[in-house]
């Protein structure tokens, strides 16, 4: 069984797992369905205070249920806390997948960055994320998602790759190097924390460093091929597995979305945004703690170059939205003017710090992206949002409707994406995959870390930013 069909029959027994107990808020009808106290696979004080806090402050009550069901979800059901060898290790799973993506744990611990230094337990576990992540970069870094047990080996075995026990999946993504980075970023900011970036996270950059040369493919192919028989498309890939050509232009190619779908052009747009911020962010965590100004200095030129590459060659004339950022490129002039739900993607690009808002590429691209010029934004009668092609057309993904709060500055646009969230998780308490845009109650994924996350990520900024918002 494939990962999409694994997905698409992940039933309601399974988040069961996760969810055991469903009880009724005495103020509205809402479902509260966290976990047990006594089954939380972690609990820290300083969310528990939070949820707390956001509960009794906001006015809209199912605003508040859905951030105490979505908010401790990734510690509640998905993280395994140990300490390995004297120092922490923590192993997140994405939710019905027991596989941790590189991606996802960044996303899933991200929210609770800013309690981290008044919390000492939860300090950890996020540390022993980014110690398991910096093992998982060291093990391959063209691998996406891993295993715990470093032996194990999956369903994925046969694959036509360089398969390593403990690699649940080989699917070369450009943004599961740039992932760990941030978080490391953000919590060394967060916290002034050093201590796990030590000499194996340093090798680690070094490791990225070449990855994403390699994958410039300036002398050839590179090392990575991947081939996946007898499924979907967008489960393997063309040109004997080294995917469609491209012109090498300095920008770095990216065989998988961060929907674990296969690209058409190689040169993911977005994902290229991402890696110049997050080389730049490496150049100053290797400089200010490594005192390496060599290795920071091959980040920053390979930014960059990267960079001066995206202004050539990612910005294109739409014929109906003028000049935009494309999705994917292939250095020929060749472009595909869509948007995936799964971020990085175009409309997530300020929240992850590549781009300004106001940027008026950017806007651009926005109004394409938020529209039906763009073939997976879809509009029904449960509402409107972009999904993508890993679930098929007319999906709309909580995920893409909260990147769209997140990234506005218009309350009004803001409220309406609320409003939609509330409408749209069919009275489970939780985000899900993707729903039917005529109806909710026909979702993917009832156990999706990743979207409650970021679901209660949006929540806690609008409490400290907009907190009005949340009154109605």
């Amino acid at each position: 069984m494939n990962r999409r069909d694994f997905l698409r029959s992940a039933s309601l027994a399974a988040a069961a797992a996760g969810c055991s107990t469903v009880g009724w808020s005495g103020e509205t009808s809402f479902p509260i369905v966290r976990t047990p106290p006594a089954k939380r696979k972690f609990q820290s004080a300083a969310v528990e205070r939070t949820i707390a806090k956001v509960k009794s402050s906001i006015g809209n009550k199912e605003l508040a249920g859905l951030f105490e069901n979505c908010f401790p979800n990734t510690l509640d059901t998905t993280v395994d806390y140990a300490i390995t060898g004297g120092k922490p290790d923590t192993y997140v799973i994405t939710g019905d997948i027991d596989a941790m993506w590189q991606r996802d744990s960044t996303a899933q611990v991200w929210p609770y960055l800013s309690l981290a230094k008044d919390d000492e337990p939860l300090r950890l576990l996020i540390e022993g994320t980014i110690r398991r992540q910096t093992r998982n970069l060291l093990k391959d870094p063209y691998a996406n998602a891993f295993y715990k047990d470093a032996s194990r080996r999956g369903p994925w075995r046969s694959d036509q790759t360089e398969m390593k026990p403990g690699v649940h999946e080989r699917k070369w993504e450009v943004d599961s190097l740039c992932y760990p980075i941030r978080l490391a970023y953000g919590y060394w900011k967060a916290t002034g924390d050093a201590s796990p970036f030590d000499g194996s996270w340093r090798e680690a950059i070094s490791l990225v460093l070449r990855t994403f040369r390699e994958q410039q493919r300036k002398n050839g192919p590179g090392p990575y091929r991947f081939l996946r028989c007898g499924l979907a498309a967008t489960d393997t890939l063309p040109g004997n597995g080294y995917g469609r050509p491209c012109r090498p232009v300095g920008l770095i190619h990216s065989m998988f979305r961060p929907s674990d779908d296969a690209t058409v052009f190689p040169f993911l747009v977005p994902s290229n945004f991402f890696a110049v911020v997050s080389l730049w962010q490496a150049a100053e965590m290797v400089e200010m703690i490594h005192r390496d100004a060599d290795l920071a200095s091959q980040c920053r030129a390979l930014a960059d170059e990267v960079s001066l590459a995206l202004r050539k060659h990612a910005i294109v004339d739409h014929p109906q939205a003028g000049k935009v950022f494309a999705f994917e490129v292939d250095g020929f002039g060749n472009h595909y003017c869509i948007d995936d739900a799964n971020a990085p993607n175009l409309l997530s690009l300020p929240y992850l710090g590549s781009v300004e808002r106001t940027d008026p590429v950017y806007q651009s691209t926005r109004r394409l992206v938020l529209s039906e010029a763009n073939p997976y934004f879809s509009r029904g009668k449960a509402g409107e949002g972009t999904g993508g092609p890993h679930v098929g057309r007319n999906m709309i993904w909580p995920l893409g409707i909260t990147l769209r709060a997140l990234t506005s500055e218009d309350d009004n646009e803001i409220r309406a994406c609320l409003a939609l969230l509330q409408k749209t998780h069919a009275g489970t308490g939780f985000m899900h995959e993707s729903f039917d845009k005529d109806n909710p109650a026909r979702f993917t994924r009832p156990w999706f870390a990743w979207a409650n996350s970021l679901f209660g990520e949006l929540i806690l900024k609008l409490f400290k930013e907009r907190p009005r918002l949340l009154d109605c």
